[in-house]
């Protein structure tokens, strides 16, 4: 074989090899090894278009049990989640998202800039006492992918 062939034939089985590595890997991911993602707010623009992103994400994988989801809130986002003036929609999502299992975490760093406390916040809150970004690294270093919409 000349070299140009031999260099074609390396390419194809290295492609074949990494096409079925990627099957595989989502076979697995549905059989039973639930994907796990760190979804990371901190835009208070970005609220409702955050909650949909995780409600599409839940509907699109076949609901709340064939995936673990972690939203991690910081800075003036958080502010959507005082139970004091938080929106209607929001309240009801953040309802909905605690009922599915989805972590919801406050910065612990926030809240004590924005003087709240964890019972101020919608039911379901914990506190990422440590901060948003720490708890966000745990997430990551436990396997979570990281989405920042």
């Amino acid at each position: 074989m000349n070299r140009r062939n031999m260099l074609w034939s390396a390419v194809s089985a290295l492609g074949a090899a990494f096409g079925a590595s990627r099957a595989q890997a989502a076979t697995e991911a549905s059989a039973g090894n639930k994907l796990k993602v760190a979804y990371h707010l901190s835009d208070a623009e970005k609220v409702n278009f955050v909650l949909g992103n995780i409600q599409n994400h839940i509907d699109g994988v076949g609901g709340p049990d064939h995936v673990t989801i972690a939203l991690v809130i910081h800075g003036p986002a958080l502010k959507a989640f005082h139970a004091a003036q938080a929106n209607p929609d929001v309240s009801k999502r953040v309802g909905d998202f605690s009922k599915d299992g989805v972590e919801l975490a406050a910065c612990g760093n926030t809240m004590k800039a924005q003087n709240v406390s964890l019972k101020e916040l919608l039911p379901g809150f914990v506190s990422a006492e440590k901060g948003g970004v720490v708890r966000l690294a745990e997430l990551q270093a436990q396997g979570y992918l990281y989405l920042r919409p």
